[in-house]
């Protein structure tokens, strides 16, 4: 496959990928990452390479389409600072160390993790099962506690950590606006050291394709980059025209047989 013909790919895939963002409200990396996989593979991309070098590229989009995702919600009073300055101290720590435990581990075993990953969010948009709030927000301890922990999962499947920060914050009692503008400001320190611990430990790494930084492919990032800020707009107004729930399903649906793929 030519390049121009690898980057016309890219270029669809941050579309769909910004749509589908825009629709469910869920962030680009859980879709991004399974097709970067795939096209990876396609490419000849070493198995054993193609899900590390997948996690970072992803990472790397997050950190342009974050950018735009807080400035939105910081206009309508969406972000809490508060509790996003807290919280960002643990997610750096996290997020490293993230992109070193995914280093560790090979190929196979990180499109396992995945996999499973993915299931488990298909199956929690077809039966709920968010918290319900229940506490109050944490002290800083706590705070900078979760921040790590949601750090570290989200630089290990290349996703924004809105998946796991919204839920949080909502069991914490903080109303949803702030949770969901809080979620996307957290987005932003997630995907920074995610991806340049990423470009550290994938640095000379042998397996990585021709114009890669470590573990990020740069045609990837920019073609993503260009369609997908774009597309997440237009999926927003739709998502206020169709059916929200059967959507969710379909969604759910495709999720599960992505995971299941990963799994086998």
């Amino acid at each position: 496959m030519t390049l121009t013909f690898l980057f016309a790919m890219y270029l669809a895939l941050g579309a769909v990928a910004g749509v589908l963002s825009g629709l469910f409200g869920i962030g680009g990396g859980l879709i991004i990452v399974p097709v970067l996989i795939f096209t990876f593979g396609l490419q000849g991309v070493s198995a054993g390479v193609a899900a590390h070098l997948a996690i970072g590229t992803s990472l790397a989009t997050i950190v342009f389409t974050s950018l735009s995702s807080i400035v939105s919600h910081h206009r309508r009073g969406g972000v809490h600072w508060g509790i996003f300055r807290l919280m960002a101290t643990g997610i750096v720590v996290g997020a490293v160390l993230g992109a070193w435990t995914a280093s560790l581990l090979s190929g196979d075993m990180l499109k396992l993790i995945i996999g499973v990953f993915v299931i488990v969010v298909a199956l929690r948009m077809l039966f709920g099962g968010s918290p319900k709030p229940g506490r109050e927000v944490p002290g800083a301890p706590g705070l900078m506690g979760a921040g790590a922990g949601i750090g570290w999962a989200s630089a290990l499947f290349g996703i924004g950590g809105g998946t796991l920060t919204v839920p949080f914050l909502s069991w914490c009692n903080v109303r949803m606006q702030q949770a969901v503008g809080t979620s996307a400001a957290c987005g932003l320190p997630i995907a920074l050291a995610g991806a340049a611990a990423n470009i550290a430990t994938g640095w000379r790494h042998p397996g990585i394709p021709e114009y890669s930084l470590g573990f990020i492919y740069l045609p990837a990032l920019l073609g993503i980059v260009l369609t997908s800020m774009v597309c997440a707009r237009f999926g927003a107004r739709l998502a206020h025209r169709l059916d929200a729930v059967l959507l969710k399903r379909i969604f759910a649906g495709l999720l599960i047989v992505v995971g299941i793929r990963f799994l086998f």
